[in-house]
């Protein structure tokens, strides 16, 4: 199956693994899925890295493009196709980097691995809860 990790299940992945739910782990870990990975999460992590609510060492480029490597995580590329999308789906909060990570499971037929409780009501998509 292929499955694009939320921002927050991404990095509690590599950082926190004890946050994410056994049945995730089972996911991330099974080496038969492929797993993905939008450029909007590794913004969010460059934002949160600047507020000191993460830390990565030796710096952002390289520890993302080691967790890509190690992880084998593909790009879910931000693209016209998947902002355009975005106007045939219906939000109930304004959190723009969640709207992007939607639209993209949605185009590229992704399973959204996440804890969101906005995302994993949205009818759009399809999602594996973090619980």
């Amino acid at each position: 199956m292929k499955f694009l990790l939320d921002t927050h299940i991404w990095l509690w992945s590599a950082l926190e693994p004890g946050r994410l739910a056994p049945r995730v782990q089972k996911v991330i870990a099974d080496q038969g899925n492929e797993l993905w990975l939008s450029p909007v999460s590794i913004w969010e992590l460059g934002l949160l890295c600047r507020k000191r609510r993460f830390r990565v060492h030796p710096d952002i480029p390289s520890w993302v493009n080691q967790n890509m490597s190690e992880l084998q995580i593909f790009e879910a590329p931000l693209t016209v196709e998947v902002v355009l999308a975005l106007s045939s789906m219906s939000f109930s909060h304004s959190d723009p980097a969640d709207h992007f990570l939607a639209a993209s499971a949605k185009v590229f037929d992704l399973t959204l691995i996440t804890s969101d409780e906005h995302l994993l009501k949205l009818p759009d998509i399809r999602v594996l809860p973090n619980h």
